[in-house]
């Protein structure tokens, strides 16, 4: 863990001695791109490995970072690639080379997690970890709390900008407790935390959560289950919970609007209220409840 690293050599050395530590999945358009540019410009920044023996002797290298550049050197036929030489333990090799994934600003939301809990793992600490990644302290401890939460779906949520990480929080901290959440939701909208098109989000991902649960399927399809009448029926309770929510829901609205309806016929029944009304330039009603005040729809 506390391996002091030198500051290396640069040497060229043969791509096909190279074995690649922590193998990434690329965008082709993002591998196109590496590869015009080092075709164009050539190669800005080089590669970073260590030395291993291989089994019939030879030197051999671990890549460390820079596993785009070396294969974009291999597709435009070279077959040698500068490389810093670093020597370092296999831990602290692997080390590196998940603190440079992590670090990159293009990632899949669920690789920079992945990364996150394996540098947990490792042993160290959010300090430590924030500080091989360039990532916030803040930031990592809220992500380790919903690592350890098992919240998948609100962690990609998080990572993909789509609510912030302080809401994501505020929503685990109430359990699975659906007014709890809907509470949470409505701590979050009124604290600044959530708005606008991040409200509507927050509010997807939650009902998703609820219905599919806290984890994210990472391109292995699920096994269907078993139907058999108990979970039909479960499924069928689950739908008229739903429904009668909704009812319920629709008949606090009506009575709601039914009071604010009542409320302005006795207003503006009132000859002194309704002159100061015109006398402030307020007074028409929006068309919904002119309509409803009174019979003919007319304005104030």
């Amino acid at each position: 863990m506390t391996e002091k690293i030198g500051p290396g050599e640069m040497r060229m050395i043969p791509i096909d001695r190279i074995d690649v530590l922590n193998p990434r999945e690329r965008n082709k358009g993002v591998f196109d791109e590496i590869v015009g540019n080092i075709k164009a410009i050539g190669l800005k920044k080089p590669i970073t490995v260590t030395p291993r023996a291989g089994q019939d002797g030879t030197e051999r290298y671990l890549l460390i970072c820079g596993e785009g550049r070396m294969k974009a050197f291999r597709s435009l036929g070279e077959k040698t690639i500068p490389a810093l030489v670093v020597v370092v333990s296999d831990e602290n090799a692997f080390i590196m080379s998940l603190a440079e994934n992590i670090a990159r600003r293009q990632y899949r939301p669920l690789e920079l997690l992945a990364g996150i809990e394996e540098l947990r793992d490792q042993g160290y600490d959010k300090k430590t970890i924030a500080q091989k990644t360039g990532l916030t302290v803040e930031y990592v401890h809220g992500i380790l709390l919903l690592l350890k939460n098992g919240e998948e779906r609100l962690l990609v949520a998080v990572e993909m900008g789509r609510i912030p990480l302080n809401a994501a929080l505020t929503i685990v901290g109430a359990g699975d407790d659906d007014k709890a959440v809907q509470a949470a939701l409505q701590d979050a909208y009124e604290t600044g935390k959530l708005r606008g098109k991040q409200l509507i989000q927050a509010r997807r991902v939650i009902e998703r959560r609820q219905t599919l649960g806290r984890s994210v399927a990472r391109g292995t399809p699920r096994k269907m289950q078993d139907v058999t009448t108990s979970s039909l029926v479960r499924t069928y309770q689950k739908e008229v919970e739903r429904q009668k929510q909704m009812v319920k829901k629709a008949e606090i609205a009506q009575q709601r609007l039914l009071f604010v309806v009542g409320a302005l016929r006795e207003l503006l029944a009132d000859e002194n209220f309704t002159t100061l009304l015109r006398a402030e330039g307020l007074d028409s009603l929006p068309k919904y409840l002119a309509e409803r005040v009174w019979s003919g729809g007319r304005t104030a």
